[in-house]
């Protein structure tokens, strides 16, 4: 059954996140082996720069990448990859070409000339691009890391050498491409298209990074490292991960400078994390291990991109400062739950259950799903919170009972336009957190909430404009009962289903819980609002100017994420 929650989860997702364009841009690549995605099989590094290329674009823009090692302008077409890219093509979408690796070499099968058949090709590919409505871009061919004479540069794109012992390096960087840089350029002159100087741009940065430098973009992988290559590889040619990302990032500054209408959707974040390999990472964790501890008075932001990541991640308390933005269907999920046993055979504890810690100040967290698909087995934690001004915005939060846990007993936590979902006290903790324009989903009877306030705080829980809802099976709900003696929850103007019982309000079996705790509402509406009838200890508030967002956030640092949003704060000590 968790699984198949799970499963309607995403598709719910999918589906929403049909409506948030009117129709998504494709852009499709053609060319060679620079550009092409490329297997993942034995742990294989290498990259092409369209396949890393998606991450740097919002999800108004797809990239369907029909790149393909090995081919030629020539090729591509001939083995008929080009009348399937064309069949595809709808008015505005881009198509970008680049291919010249391959033209270059002598074989009949590949070979075109550079001002005659080379050109009549991309002539061709822009030619039928337009003809469906769709926009060409011209690129010319990346810059081969070629230090010094070395005649079978151009040979060696197809041997992926393991050693290139017999080239002796120098310190000029020597072009390998000739006049097959210019056909694309004056194609693009010649048909009015715009074109991107892809080596300019590839060449500058190899000379800035230096003879040994730049072997951090390219295949130059040590024996031992890679199953897919056991014996090592130097490869000038093809790009790792990281410089596969880096050329990817010097197309879209381009685009954004000579191609305005597709350059607004071009994203930047310092890492990306995909299952397909399109990413710096393929998992979450790995991603926040790489941020720079006490990185201060910036963000790291990472983007998530869509999939089902199935892992424990916790954000330590020295990696501040992180934002961590998902596409839709992006989901952390895992299957711990408090009775289980660890390795040394005890229970892991409702603390030890959770899928997602985070303890680290200045969280922000957007589009992300946190779940544990544990299902009814007792407490089984999705998110544990114990960093202060934690930020979470169009967030879900799944799981059933102890789905969310608002840990800190110092954190003060926004949530904004979020779902959490869960059977009993599936909302709990000591922090302060606010709730704003939230959904709050119980999918069987039980607790909303179960604060625990330390005495003497001025706030616990407060849910501003929120939805309370159910499922079916659900037909007695509280809003909350005490964990501890001074818990404190508050609701504001919320719509509250039938699922919540007349009295509204549980004490846990304690009598003496009624004189410590603090339990209110503020012009409830919907089925479930009943002032009369709510339990005697709980007050109806006329005044909620105490209340206010920015008051109930504010500390002592004034931190007010509804006006300020995820900024930082500069007027504290990191």
């Amino acid at each position: 059954m968790k699984k198949i929650h799970l499963f309607c989860v995403m598709l719910a997702v999918l589906f929403l996140s049909a409506f948030k364009s009117d129709r998504v841009i494709t852009i499709f690549m053609i060319g060679d082996s620079t550009m092409a995605n490329k297997t993942l099989d034995a742990g294989n590094l290498e990259r092409g720069w369209g396949h890393v290329l998606g991450g740097y674009f919002t999800e108004d823009i797809r990239v369907d990448n029909h790149a393909l090692n090995g081919r030629s302008s020539k090729s591509f077409i001939d083995e008929g990859h080009w009348d399937e890219v064309v069949s595809k093509i709808k008015p505005g979408d881009y198509v970008f070409i680049q291919f010249g690796h391959n033209d270059e070499k002598p074989k009949p099968d590949r070979h075109t000339d550079p001002g005659t058949t080379f050109d009549e090709n991309l002539r061709k590919f822009v030619r039928e691009t337009r003809e469906k409505g769709g926009i060409p871009v011209l690129f010319n061919s990346v810059v081969r890391r070629n230090f010094g004479e070395n005649p079978n540069a151009i040979a060696a794109d197809d041997f992926r050498p393991e050693k290139a012992d017999a080239v002796e390096e120098g310190d000029t960087l020597i072009d390998t491409h000739g006049k097959y840089l210019d056909s694309p350029r004056n194609v693009a002159k010649e048909m009015g298209v715009a074109f991107i100087d892809l080596n300019k741009a590839t060449k500058e940065l190899v000379e800035s990074m230096g003879v040994e430098g730049s072997k951090k973009l390219f295949m130059w992988v040590p024996a031992g490292v890679s199953p897919a290559c056991p014996k090592g590889r130097q490869d000038n040619t093809h790009f790792n991960i990281y410089g596969a990302r880096q050329v990817a990032k010097l197309a879209v500054q381009a685009i954004e400078k000579q191609i305005p209408e597709l350059g607004k959707y071009v994203r930047y974040y310092d890492f990306v994390v995909a299952k397909d390999g399109s990413g710096d990472f393929f998992t979450v964790q790995e991603a926040i291990n790489a941020v720079p501890d006490f990185r201060k008075n910036k963000r790291t932001t990472i983007l998530v991109r869509k999939g089902e990541y199935k892992e424990r991640v916790i954000i330590p308390e020295c990696k501040i400062n992180i934002s961590l933005i998902g596409e839709e269907g992006a989901i952390i999920t895992d299957d711990n739950y408090a009775s289980k046993k660890n390795i040394f055979g005890d229970e892991m504890s409702t603390s030890g259950s959770s899928t997602v810690y985070i303890y680290a100040p200045d969280f922000y967290a957007e589009n992300i799903t946190f779940a544990n698909t544990a299902g009814r087995v007792g407490q089984a934690v999705a998110c544990f919170v114990d960093g202060d001004r934690a930020y979470f915005k169009n967030c879900r939060f799944l799981g059933n009972q102890d789905t969310l846990y608002t840990y800190g007993k110092e954190s003060r936590q926004y949530y904004e336009n979020c779902y959490i979902e869960g059977t009993v006290d599936f909302i709990f903790g000591w922090s302060t957190a606010l709730f704003k324009d939230c959904e709050i989903r119980s999918l069987g009877n039980g607790y909303v909430t179960a604060p625990s306030t330390d005495q003497g705080k001025p706030y616990g829980y407060v849910f501003w404009n929120c939805r309370l809802t159910a499922d079916a099976e659900a037909d007695k709900v509280y809003l909350s009962r005490p964990w501890r003696p001074y818990a404190q929850a508050v609701y504001i103007q919320c719509e509250l289903g039938k699922h919540i019982v007349p009295e509204g309000w549980n004490n846990w079996g304690k009598a003496s819980n009624e004189k410590t705790a603090f339990y209110a509402e503020y012009q409830s509406t919907g089925e479930g609002a009943n002032p009369a009838a709510r339990a005697p200890y709980s007050h109806q508030l006329t005044d909620i100017s105490k209340y206010q967002p920015e008051k109930v956030l504010a500390g002592n640092d004034g931190w007010n994420p509804i006006q300020n949003g995820n900024a930082l704060l500069t007027n504290i000590k990191r």
